[in-house]
């Protein structure tokens, strides 16, 4: 494997001192499995009001089956009956954007159990999704990241007061795909100039939790003559950008105004889809592409569903051949 692969700092996926996923087995009774489940989606990243939503909705699972129920036993008739049951039976109202939570839910629950290999065979593949979900992210245009460029540079080459930190900003997260967070968290010593021909990142946590999120992106050695001027102008002593994340969010807002971008299309969260979303054109593998921006298993389903959905509306139109 070459040494610019992207690689997580340690092998396992699972943080270091737990050792729950590992013993998933396909008679594992539903109420453990879902209590390994929620241990991963609180690694993963998800949001305590998510985690919160899906134990209710496995739960309300767990209850209809039976929470002795071995997750092998399960099948989609099984599941059919229940959603059924849920709508029509249960006597209590189930508005259709509840519904979707909670087939989101289950199809998020038995994936999950199913790329861990505690399943054969997913039981809520056949299940009809009625999304009702967040919008996709309003990625900005090949042609707007074009003019974004371009008055990044017109302010780092400006004559009276050159600035290279918007330059230096928006090509790391271009290029990285990394978080609001982890921006803010890199150290000079987390950048390594030691390969001739790229430049290395280091993704790193103060939180021992988070340790399995830990990684190195390896991209464009460009990008180091940018941040040699920045070290210049800037002189940061031990973060890469010794300010807060607000006055970052005021350079995006800057940058989209100059450049005749919306706003909201220039942003670290849509910075970070773009940045995937060029990946995924590039057809990288998928598991590396989830390593690169630091995903669980869990969270990547929900990710490379959203990519698919963008690569489909943002492809431009196919020229027709003549005649």
């Amino acid at each position: 494997m070459s040494d610019k692969d992207q690689l997580p700092l340690f092998e396992a996926e699972t943080p270091p001192g737990d050792e729950s996923v590992l013993e998933l087995k396909p008679d594992m009774p539903l109420k453990d499995s879902i209590t390994i489940y929620l241990d991963a989606l609180m690694l993963g990243g998800f949001s305590p009001y998510t985690i919160k939503a899906f134990r209710s909705d496995i739960g309300l699972l767990a209850k209809w089956l039976g929470k002795e129920t071995a997750i092998n036993a399960i099948g989609t008739a099984d599941l059919s009956k229940f959603l059924h049951w849920m709508q029509h039976e249960r006597g209590v109202p189930c508005s259709p954007k509840t519904y979707a939570r909670r087939v989101t839910a289950l199809k998020n629950f038995f994936g999950y159990l199913h790329e861990m290999k505690a399943i054969s065979s997913d039981p809520s593949t056949a299940i009809i999704q009625m999304s009702v979900g967040s919008p996709l992210p309003d990625v900005p245009t090949d042609e707007e990241i074009e003019r974004v460029l371009e008055a990044t540079l017109e302010i780092r080459h400006n004559l009276e007061k050159p600035d290279a930190r918007p330059h230096l900003l928006v090509n790391l997260l271009l290029q990285t795909g990394i978080k609001k967070s982890e921006c803010m968290g890199i150290r000079l010593t987390d950048i390594d100039r030691s390969d001739s021909t790229a430049t290395i990142l280091w993704i790193r946590y103060t939180n021992p939790r988070m340790r399995y999120k830990e990684r190195k992106i390896v991209f464009g050695r460009e990008w180091l003559a940018v941040l040699d001027e920045y070290l210049a102008q800037r002189r940061p002593r031990d973060t890469l950008f010794d300010c807060t994340a607000r006055n970052l969010e005021y350079v995006l807002r800057d940058i989209a105004d100059a450049a005749n971008v919306q706003r909201q299309k220039l942003s670290f969260e849509t910075l970070r889809w773009t940045s995937a979303l060029k990946d995924y054109r590039a057809k990288m593998d998928p598991d590396k592409l989830r390593q690169k921006l630091g995903l669980s298993r869990v969270a990547w389903r929900e990710t490379s569903n959203k990519l698919e959905q963008l690569v489909k509306i943002t492809e431009p139109p196919k020229t027709r051949d003549a005649g």
